[in-house]
């Protein structure tokens, strides 16, 4: 099996589980937040929606520049409905496992930046990028998610195992 193999297995393990945290979503929630310092609901659905297309830059560009000297900066997605974020995050699945599985393992060796106005903020080989900044950062945000939806009285699904809604794995 390659690398490239061995993550797009697990992607749509993760995404299959993050889609169904998603999908429970109330529209009137998207502008919902539990602090002032916290990102909205949407904002953090958008958040983890678009961070699949991270595997994109990771594998496809040496070096992803948020705020280049020549051009726009990165612009997190806004979406305004349920279906919109659910088809853009699909479409970020599946364009991340077209990457990784496009991928020789020796490209997953080699190095990928992140930049911000052209100065470097990390290096690292990109199976470690792919691993903590893709897959850890889904995982990371996904749990903030199901943490919300608790707050708003949602029901939460089986994720790693049973949740107090769903006694039984999904």
């Amino acid at each position: 099996m390659s690398i490239g193999q061995a993550f797009a297995a697990e992607l749509e393990h993760e995404a299959a589980t993050t889609r169904r945290c998603l999908e429970r979503i109330p529209e009137d929630k998207l502008g919902w937040k539990p602090h002032e310092k916290s990102m909205t609901m949407g904002e953090l659905a958008a958040h983890i929606a678009n961070m699949t297309n991270w595997a994109n830059f990771t594998m496809n560009q040496d070096v992803f520049d948020l705020n280049p000297t020549d051009g726009p900066a990165f612009q997190s997605p806004k979406v305004d409905s349920i279906p919109e974020l659910l088809t853009y995050f699909d479409k970020g699945v599946a364009d991340a496992k077209a990457s990784m599985l496009a991928a020789e393992d020796a490209r997953w060796m080699t190095n990928w930046s992140l930049a911000n106005a052209g100065k470097t903020l990390m290096t690292f080989p990109r199976v470690t990028v792919m691993r903590s900044f893709v897959m850890n950062h889904i995982v990371h945000h996904r749990g903030q998610l199901s943490v919300y939806l608790r707050q708003c009285d949602i029901p939460v699904p089986s994720i790693y195992g049973p949740s107090a809604d769903e006694g039984q794995m999904a």
